[in-house]
């Protein structure tokens, strides 16, 4: 973590609505023996049960779905513009297949007190414990630009406590 500065949540100057809508992030799970990453723009922030979180979605197709699953912790990384090309190569091949770390260059760090995986080119990173997880459902949506987005492969929302926020120093 020498690389980085943890904060609180409350402490984070960053616009969310810039990080997850126009960045980007890596939304990572799985330990150092074996992990997955996979690009979103989708997810939030916001206080829930008096914690701070972030909110992940992920359908259960991607290959990180059965990490995150099997975990109690996973992290979002959020990059500079010159990491884009990483970022569209994790949100556009699979780890079933390609070797991210090794295609991207970039380069996994672990958290010495949850175990979580985020990278070390990361400006931000948020590591989060799940706290409660659901799936969406067309009987939710209360309008079509909502099912629009969806053939019946509807995202699992995970709402997890933000434990610590890193940034970079």
């Amino acid at each position: 973590m020498s690389d980085f500065k943890k904060i609180t949540a409350e402490e984070l100057t960053a616009n969310p609505f810039k990080l997850i809508g126009k960045d980007w992030m890596l939304i990572t799970a799985g330990d150092k023996e074996k992990f997955n990453t996979m690009t979103a723009s989708w997810g939030g922030v916001g206080i829930m049960w008096g914690k701070p979180v972030a909110t992940a979605y992920i359908r259960p197709q991607r290959y990180t779905f059965e990490f995150i699953e099997n975990g109690d912790y996973y992290t979002q990384s959020f990059f500079d513009e010159e990491y884009r090309d990483a970022l569209k190569f994790c949100g556009s091949k699979s780890g079933r297949d390609y070797d991210k770390v090794k295609e991207t260059g970039l380069t996994p760090v672990v958290d010495d007190e949850t175990g979580a995986v985020y990278f070390k080119e990361a400006k931000v990173v948020f590591i989060c414990k799940k706290m409660y997880a659901q799936f969406l459902n067309e009987e939710s949506a209360l309008t079509e630009d909502v099912t629009k987005w969806y053939n019946g492969d509807y995202h699992k929302m995970y709402m997890s406590e933000i434990v610590s926020v890193l940034v970079k120093e």
